[in-house]
């Protein structure tokens, strides 16, 4: 038995929208409001539902369907928070949730509230069916909803892992980080997540002699740290392919409508010395491909003096350093130290991430998800992707868990850009898409 999808896409829009007006801008994040919204909306079903508090206004709400345990759950996580706006720059109130020339408007449109929305739907329409069926899955469906998540996760997916990881006890966990992008002649491909690259902080410190700015001193730390960060600009980590970014090129030069660039992935994937090589200059210059095919470097913060006639006797840049699965990131910073041939500077790690194991790209969840798509879109390519950014997925796949990450409303990139961005929005028909997406892969895997 199948849902009603037509009677199904009013009450999806409309669940959106309410959630979308809890302002959960975090920090502060106040989550818990929100959280009691989809307590009521899954109790009201018959779910069962814990509410649990890490801090005052903060909260994480789990919801289970029970299964026959035939088999381990499966996690449905999204989180509550959104990032900051500038209301000045939005045509739309960010927290209003309306509806325009066929699109829903409203921070968290698409990260993380438009997948918080349709995981929602997904619970409440299975625990329907099952009552009118009185059939039991095989798992236990697990709904998730987190705090703090665009904040490192330390009120969230992080105090659930330390305090109770008993909840996360799972075979798959279905999350936000892939993409379902529209690309050039209109085809589409669905990039699940399958690992992620993990976040460093390096810190650059250039030194020099303090003085007064009407004498230049000629070791100025200002200007020995822009001369270090020019030379850091002109370095780039060597080309590294792994398994998944190997079989992400591969499965997309299928359907890819450059020429030129099609020709550059399988020459990359199958090719060996310079053929290979020009393959990844070739896709190198496109930086969302260059991003997954070497650890990435990149200046975020600069310090230096506190006054407009004192010479500092010190200047630094932070750097975010985003290392692929299975290198060094001591390793990285040795290479980056030597590339720069400044006296007086440092670089030094700050920050260590923490790696994750991939997700198996051929696993029940991975092909439960690519047959639901291609139930959905005959015509979809279905691609297993390294992620570049950080999601909960990572602490999930340290306790064992197959975490997976989806965006699983089929979008133009510019569209795709809009998030954390200005006039966020996800189209109606799209929001439709993955909330199909999501209730069909669960229902193949609960089977």
């Amino acid at each position: 038995m199948r849902p009603d999808w037509e009677s199904v896409e009013a009450e999806t829009v409309s669940r959106l929208r309410e959630i979308i007006q809890f302002d959960t801008t975090n920090p502060p994040g106040n989550e818990q409001p929100l959280a009691r919204y989809l307590e009521r909306a899954l109790a009201g079903e018959g779910i069962e539902t814990t509410l649990l508090e890490p801090a005052a206004n903060r909260a994480q709400i789990i919801g289970r369907i029970s299964g026959t345990g035939e088999r381990r759950p499966v996690i449905l996580l999204a989180h509550m928070d959104v990032v900051g706006v500038e209301r000045a720059r939005w045509t739309h109130d960010p927290f209003a949730g309306d509806i325009a020339d066929g699109y829903l408007y409203g921070r968290g449109a698409i990260d993380d509230k438009g997948m918080l929305a349709a995981n929602l739907m997904v619970m409440l329409l299975t625990k329907r069916l099952l009552s009118k069926t009185a059939k039991n899955p095989s798992r236990d469906i697990v709904f998730i909803a987190t705090s703090d998540e665009e904040a490192g996760g330390e009120w969230g997916m992080g105090w659930l892992v330390s305090r109770h990881p008993e909840l996360l006890d799972a075979e798959f966990a279905l999350n936000e980080g892939g993409r379902t992008r529209i690309i050039e002649g209109g085809r589409t491909y669905l990039a699940v997540q399958s690992a992620e690259k993990v976040s460093h902080v390096v810190t650059v410190t250039a030194h020099g002699t303090a003085g007064h700015a009407a004498i230049p001193l000629r070791d100025n730390a200002v200007f020995r740290l822009g001369r270090a960060l020019d030379q850091l600009s002109r370095y780039s980590e060597p080309v590294m392919l792994t398994e998944i970014t190997r079989q992400f090129f591969s499965r997309l030069a299928d359907i890819w409508p450059s020429a030129i660039e099609k020709k550059a992935m399988l020459d990359l994937v199958n090719g060996k010395g310079a053929l290979s090589d020009s393959g990844a200059a070739i896709l190198s210059l496109i930086p969302v491909f260059n991003a997954v095919l070497r650890n990435g470097i990149s200046p975020t913060v600069l310090h230096g003096g506190k006054q407009f006639n004192v010479i500092p006797d010190t200047a630094g840049a932070v750097l975010n350093v985003r290392t692929l699965p299975g290198q060094s990131i001591d390793a990285v910073v040795e290479r980056m130290r030597g590339a720069v041939n400044v006296q007086g500077v440092t670089l030094e790690i700050t920050q260590r991430g923490e790696e994750a194991p991939a997700s198996e790209p051929t696993s029940a969840m991975f092909n439960a998800i690519a047959d639901t798509a291609h139930e959905l879109d005959p015509k979809i390519s279905v691609v297993p992707y390294l992620s570049t950014g950080v999601t909960d997925s990572a602490r999930l796949r340290r306790l064992g868990v197959e975490a997976y990450g989806i965006l699983p409303f089929p979008m133009v990139q510019a569209d795709e850009e809009r998030m954390h961005g200005n006039d966020e929005r996800v189209p109606l028909q799209s929001l439709h898409f993955g909330t199909r997406l999501i209730y069909g892969a669960i229902e193949r895997l609960a089977r």
